[in-house]
């Protein structure tokens, strides 16, 4: 693309969208000027590290961004610290260098911190500093660290004296009796593995000490979260020392992890259970992607198990469908694209494919992660731990030019900000008032990776070769470019002033966020539809994922490209035609003529080239989701091939995939939904294996017509997935099912000693859930033996298996 256009445009807005001052643009937005005597509000617990200067300063936020703010309060000045004597609790820095702030004092106070640590700074920080009604310029004396290389590699001295001045405090701390005290297992892990990237010896004691509290770890609770990062902390140490007295301890706890990965390649908040699925929400890929890292290494370091390998394969399997489609969503979802990386899973994904020497995923992963910046890091769910932490792992893949242009945008000012005196790096969390859920943790060791990249100690430090091309600085600056243009509070204003040309130029973008963004521009304005009909036939498939991407958002307005759509469904590119009947699905009304060909397409099972039926799952949404294309209706649809295609959606993998289809059972008569029965009874009997949050709709409705038919095998089935269900709202499912169960009237009275097994089971022994909650279905199951034992009513019952009724 013409990235010099994009950049003039960019600048453009930023000067024709800011006429007024900061102090003016402050007050519109109704942002505390303490100068006037506003306080911090009571609420906003969230205050900021200010580099190695020992101050901890408040910045306005709103919608995750500062760049509304203009002041920082000054909330803490460490005693003893450069800033000790110069600031005080109260003051307020109104600008750096001998200007006000003017676009974000965040971002402008971390660029400063950067500058005055170099040779040009000379170690001068200055600062405009209000206190008691007056303002005077005011300097801090910071160490000359040294200006960051445009490589970031070897010949960084900054990065060397960061990296040493960090690691002897770590020691330090590391050395003291009561480090362990309070020390969350992923931060120890990972201040473990910075010293063990150093590659000094002097701290192999320490390091040492660590493998022995790490191969005898155990809990029962948050395991997948924990495993991962110490099994990559043993694994590497293994790797390089060659110790083997932390071998057993490491088998151990891969093969843990190998046996409690789910039937599908994932894992969940626990473990899997016995049959294979998961605890509550089910798959969340931010555990899931470091314990499959961590059982890469595991057999790196020596650990050989058919179990492992089982594992590492599944998950990869699993993972290798989001290359090029986006970031690594947080479970088993669409591929996210509102950005370029989501918790850090890109950059897990980059190194996990580069440790399997897979250079697609690798090279698609690694520049999602260089794209990735500001706004884009400030995010993650419960905070940005992940996303900061897995960031120059990522980056680095693409080589030391990337790493150099992606410092430049981003990481050194935000790494120089968040770095304490003495070497130490506290989690800063996202723009928010609360405090986000790391709130406090120890990130030394996290940051500290990020600075040994150039050592190449580790394998999460590059010790393997890269897989990936490398990327020059123009290259990288390009992919730096894909990632502006977007805030969580002004996500449209930048793409909003492009021109159509520009826009479609960009759904031509090897980004799925950038083609989204602009797919989402050209939505909001009367934009053309032959130029989306035209990329259809491309020689790309970027620029015909973006012409569907584009069909999708002018929906209606999409319909003359129809026949296109219908063309493109047949093409051998599994996420085309995904995206393609995606597209037909949003023009709505005149694409209905594609329906007998989607239904067809959702019938095929292609276990060699689509494993996990992802076409049958995305189909399953477009055809059948509330706003899908038979969502509503089924008036005029061919009832076999609706009935083949049903049927092969019910024996899906994806919970919620199957729990579209319950639209069916609403739209079809009884007598009508009769030949699909036994497949809504085995769908009952025989859960899905992934999407375990959306995987109970379905089954309830599907009990719900077995019952409505009168089938015998119904309440059975009924009573089994009432002990067995997901203990996720169950409290409100329970009710439900009873209700169902009443109406087979007394032939239910066959099943209430199991019934009373139930009850006793949620009023006594049910494990890990709200003892009223327990109570509360207890009390529901008890109802309904009640309720059934005075039952008089005796529909005639039939017999699903052979289709008759019983004696």
């Amino acid at each position: 693309m013409n990235n010099t256009l994009v950049s003039l445009a960019f600048v453009a807005i930023l000067v024709t969208t800011n006429p007024v001052s900061g102090a003016d643009m402050a007050k519109a937005m109704g942002v505390p000027d303490f100068t006037k005597g506003d306080k911090i509000p009571e609420d906003a617990k969230h205050d900021w590290n200010l580099g190695a200067t020992g101050l901890r300063g408040w910045i306005y936020c709103d919608k995750m961004v500062t760049s509304g703010a203009r002041q920082i309060a000054i909330t803490k000045v460490e005693k003893g610290s450069p800033a000790s004597g110069v600031l005080a609790i109260g003051d307020v820095i109104l600008g750096v260098g001998g200007k006000p702030f003017s676009y974000d004092p965040r971002t402008e106070m971390g660029k400063a911190l950067t500058l005055a640590e170099s040779e040009a700074g000379q170690g001068k920080l200055s600062l405009t500093r209000w206190r008691a009604g007056s303002s005077a310029e005011v300097v801090i004396r910071l160490p000359v660290l040294g200006t960051y290389s445009a490589t970031v590699s070897m010949d960084c001295p900054k990065s060397r004296r960061i990296l040493g001045q960090g690691c002897r405090d770590l020691a330090k701390r590391m050395g003291n009796p009561s480090y362990a005290e309070g020390q969350d297992p992923i931060p120890r892990s990972l201040n473990a593995l910075a010293l063990l990237a150093s590659g000094d010896p002097t701290y192999l004691p320490l390091i040492k000490k660590e493998t022995e509290w790490a191969a005898n770890y155990k809990t029962e609770g948050m395991a997948t979260w924990y495993y991962g990062y110490i099994i990559m902390f043993l694994s590497e140490y293994k790797i390089a020392t060659g110790d083997d007295s932390v071998m057993v301890g490491l088998t151990r706890l891969a093969l843990e992890a190998a046996h409690g990965q789910s039937a599908v390649g994932s894992w969940g908040h626990r473990f899997a259970r016995p049959d294979g699925r998961l605890y509550g929400y089910g798959m969340m890929n931010s555990p899931g992607l470091p314990l499959t890292i961590s059982l890469v290494m595991a057999r790196m370091a020596g650990v050989k198990d058919k179990a492992l390998d089982q594992a590492i394969e599944r998950s990869a399997k699993l993972l290798r469908f989001y290359i090029g489609k986006g970031a690594i969503p947080y479970g088993d979802h669409h591929p996210w694209i509102e950005n370029h990386e989501d918790n850090g899973k890109c950059g897990m994904a980059a190194v996990l494919f580069n440790l399997l020497g897979e250079s697609q995923g690798a090279e698609f992963f690694s520049r999602m992660s260089v794209a990735s910046h500001g706004p884009e890091r400030d995010g993650g769910h419960t905070g940005n731990f992940f996303n900061i932490l897995w960031a120059m792992p990522g980056v680095a893949l693409s080589g030391p030019q990337a790493a150099g242009v992606w410092m430049s945008e981003f990481g050194a000012w935000y790494f120089d900000l968040a770095r304490g005196t003495n070497g130490v790096f506290l989690h800063q969390g996202p723009p928010e008032n609360e405090e986000d859920s790391y709130t406090g943790w120890d990130s030394t060791g996290g940051y500290l990776l990020a600075y040994a990249m150039p050592l190449k100690k580790l394998y999460l430090t590059g010790k393997k070769s890269a897989a990936v091309p490398q990327l020059d600085v123009a290259a990288a600056q390009s992919l730096i470019l894909d990632g502006r243009g977007w805030t969580n509070k002004d996500r449209h204003r930048f793409y909003d002033a492009l021109t159509d040309e520009q826009l479609l130029e960009r759904l031509r973008n090897w980004s799925p966020v950038v083609r989204e963004r602009a797919a989402m521009a050209l939505g909001r304005r009367n934009a053309p539809v032959s130029p989306l009909i035209e990329m259809l036939d491309s020689p790309s498939l970027d620029a015909r994922y973006g012409a569907c991407q584009g069909l999708i958002f002018l929906r209606g307005r999409g319909a003359p490209a129809v026949d296109a759509l219908q063309k493109t469904l047949s093409h051998p590119d599994l996420w085309l035609r995904i995206k393609a009947a995606e597209a037909l699905t949003a023009i709505g009304a005149p694409a209905t003529k594609a329906a007998p060909q989607l239904l067809e397409l959702l019938a095929q099972v292609d276990v060699k080239n689509d494993p996990r039926g992802m076409q049958q799952r995305y189909l399953s949404f477009a055809l059948f989701d509330r706003n899908g294309m038979l969502g509503r209706s089924l008036e005029g649809v061919n009832r076999p091939a609706l009935y083949k295609a049903v049927r092969a959606g019910l024996k899906n993998e994806d919970g919620r995939a199957r729990g579209s289809i319950g639209s069916v059972y609403r739209h079809l008569s009884l007598e009508e939904i009769k030949p699909l029965l036994p497949a809504i009874h085995e769908a009952i009997e025989k859960p899905a294996p992934s999407g375990e949050m959306f995987a109970d709709g379905i089954r309830v409705e599907g009990l719900r017509l077995l019952a409505q038919n009168h089938i015998e095998e119904g309440m059975n089935a009924l009573v089994k997935y009432t002990r067995d269900q997901n203990p996720w709202e169950s409290q409100i499912r329970t009710p439900e099912l009873m209700k169902i169960l009443i109406t087979y009237g007394t032939h239910a009275k066959a099943v209430i000693p199991e019934l009373t097994k139930i009850a006793n089971y949620f009023e006594k022994d049910e494990k890990d859930f709200p003892p009223d909650l327990m109570r509360m279905k207890g009390k529901s199951v008890r109802e309904t033996i009640a309720a059934i034992e005075s039952s008089t009513d005796s529909p005639e019952l039939v017999r699903l298996k052979e289709n008759k009724s019983p004696k």
